[in-house]
């Protein structure tokens, strides 16, 4: 009686899943790297779901995939009351959290890495796929787990457009409801703690990743050490030059090959200005 809702479940999410990496990766890259008219109005819609009741979301599914939908008219595809339609449900109530990890992720990529790469000549897939994600792995990685216990967990759409029938669409919270229903709390208490402990762990996983920091280390290069070594001596040449810049910057020339032509006294044309205004000021005034 666990064992087919837990098996049921595993192969709903692990459909959701993989259709959530895809989708909620490549719209999150894409309202990330991407300015267009109504971009807020579509960033608004796919996160509808997070606030709407779940039985609306089921009731717009059952619309989507029931009689008269393209899906069923056009293709001819039945996907109502199966685990297939569970899966769909699932994806639509946990994408948003994949788009948005993955939009914040990639916004908060720095730009100059990306110009580097392209001025070395990469691709812009090359970028994407060697500095973009590579660098905001951790926000995707993080929404990713967030989609996933969340796309386990769903209920009420799963409810609306798989029903709730043993093995074939019952899974392990649509099991809990109907343990609890026929009154057997032994059961319910098992499966209860199973998605009890799945969600801890998964959310565990991702506030580790969240917090975790890479150490900076500085390790010394190949067969140098770190140990300190006290200053070489100054040789007799930089010594030379360094008593040739100070006269300079004294007025004079210590010796004749050092600044020849501007060793000259430097306040010796301040010192004739100064007798010249001296002069003008004691020359008599004509009558």
């Amino acid at each position: 009686m666990i064992w087919q809702p837990s098996i049921l479940s595993l192969q709903v999410t692990l459909v959701a899943s993989l259709s959530i990496l895809i989708l909620g990766l490549s719209l999150g890259i894409f309202l990330a790297r991407t300015q267009f008219p109504g971009q807020i109005f579509v960033s608004t819609l796919l996160n509808l779901p997070l606030v709407l009741p779940p039985s609306v979301v089921g009731y717009v599914l059952l619309l989507a995939l029931g009689r008269g939908s393209p899906i069923k008219e056009w293709l001819g595809i039945d996907l109502l009351f199966t685990w297939q339609a569970g899966a769909i449900a699932s994806t639509v109530v946990a994408l948003p959290l994949m788009v948005e990890s993955t939009r914040a992720a990639i916004a908060n990529v720095n730009p100059e890495l990306e110009a580097a790469a392209r001025t070395l000549g990469s691709t812009e897939g090359e970028v994407l796929w060697r500095i973009t994600i590579p660098t905001a792995y951790r926000g995707i990685l993080a929404g990713f787990g967030l989609s996933v216990a969340r796309g386990l967990g769903e209920f009420g759409a799963t409810l609306m457009v798989a029903g709730s029938i043993p093995g074939r669409t019952q899974t392990l919270p649509l099991a809990i409801y109907d343990a609890v229903q026929m009154q057997r709390y032994g059961l319910a208490n098992v499966m209860v703690l199973i998605m009890t402990t799945i969600a801890f762990v998964v959310l565990w996983w991702v506030r580790r990743l969240e917090t975790k920091q890479e150490p900076v280390t500085h390790k010394p290069m190949n067969n140098v050490s770190s140990r300190t070594y006290p200053p070489s001596p100054p040789s007799p040449l930089s010594q030379h030059w360094e008593r040739g810049n100070r006269a300079q910057i004294q007025g004079f020339s210590p010796s004749p090959n050092i600044g020849r032509g501007v060793g000259v006294r430097a306040d010796e044309s301040c010192r004739t200005h100064v007798m010249n205004s001296k002069q003008k000021k004691q020359k008599p005034k004509k009558s």
